[in-house]
């Protein structure tokens, strides 16, 4: 018959012999890889030591029942244009592959209710109640501007089939809150008010260097303090240039709305029956992001598009 005393002086040396290793480790503040986690009940390891630096995010939120708008800005695109021999004053090219890249954009991101882009900028409004990532800003600005970065690249050779892309372009976001329906319309009529007033003064300035045979520094010297109808009057008088003729994409910019389309397809049936084995046309109507050239500060664009300010 076991005693007590018999039976504990057996089990403890070997328990003691066994934990020796663990305490020593802990005195030495070394972990095992085990303690470095905490435990739920169910056994599974949950949570590190090292969760507590997610403290240091901020909050980001964007503000509830406002639009939300991210513009997108080349970054030093004046070198890039001419690294890349983009024609003066305007080079379609550029303007079609920026287009095409905001359509990927929105594409992607149907919270996106419409768009409006000019030189190397894009801005893309997304619609009131979007909960798109939780509306936290840094996920819209990141995303729209890594998905646009990338489609610059993906699409170039659509667009420029013969000039080699020579390095990568870059694109810095902001995000910008508007919470009434004008404040939107007035930030857009702001931004088309300056593709007006860009578009007029490089038109004036390429002509003036590239067919007057000024420098690059005479030109800037003759249009300093000029008001828009000096510049009106320099085109017509010495170039034969009326600026309202210039096309719509150049003075006006380019917006981007959604349309519906009706896609047609031919797939082979493999029902039974007659049709069985033959082709049979299908139609589906799908969302299309259309490109328009026409005015927004007038009521006449929000009239024919009443659709982007009602609530989705």
């Amino acid at each position: 018959m076991w005693h007590l005393n018999s039976l504990t002086d057996l089990i403890l040396p070997t328990t003691l012999r066994i934990l020796k290793p663990w305490f020593k480790r802990r005195a030495s503040n070394t972990f095992s890889p085990v303690s470095l986690f905490t435990t739920s009940c169910g056994g599974s390891m949950a949570k590190t030591k090292f969760e507590y630096v997610r403290k240091f995010e901020t909050d980001d939120t964007c503000l509830r029942n406002c639009w939300i708008v991210v513009r997108l800005d080349g970054r030093n695109f004046h070198k890039f244009a001419e690294d890349h021999k983009f024609k003066k004053p305007n080079d379609d090219r550029a303007i079609h592959l920026m287009t095409r890249c905001a359509q990927a954009v929105m594409e992607c991101l149907e919270d996106i209710v419409v768009a409006y882009g000019q030189s190397d900028e894009y801005s893309f409004v997304f619609k009131k109640e979007s909960n798109w990532f939780k509306r936290r800003a840094s996920k819209f600005m990141t995303h729209v501007a890594s998905h646009f970065s990338s489609s610059y690249v993906f699409y170039w050779k659509d667009y420029f089939h013969d000039q080699e892309l020579l390095y990568p372009p870059g694109f810095d976001g902001r995000v910008i809150l508007y919470p009434s329906d004008q404040n939107l319309r007035d930030y857009l009529s702001w931004r088309q008010a300056d593709c007006h007033v860009n578009n007029l003064y490089n038109t004036v300035f390429w002509n003036l260097v590239l067919k007057g045979g000024l420098t690059n520094t005479q030109a800037e010297e003759r249009l300093r303090g000029t008001l828009s109808s000096d510049k009106n009057e320099i085109l017509f008088s010495e170039f034969s240039i009326n600026y309202n003729n210039e096309p719509l994409m150049y003075r006006k910019g380019t917006v981007l709305v959604w349309t519906k389309e009706v896609e047609t397809r031919t797939k082979n049936a493999k029902g039974s029956g007659e049709e069985k084995g033959n082709d049979i046309v299908v139609e589906k109507s799908v969302k299309k992001a259309t490109p328009l050239h026409c005015d927004l500060i007038g009521d006449k664009f929000w009239e024919e598009h009443p659709d982007i300010l009602m609530d989705h």
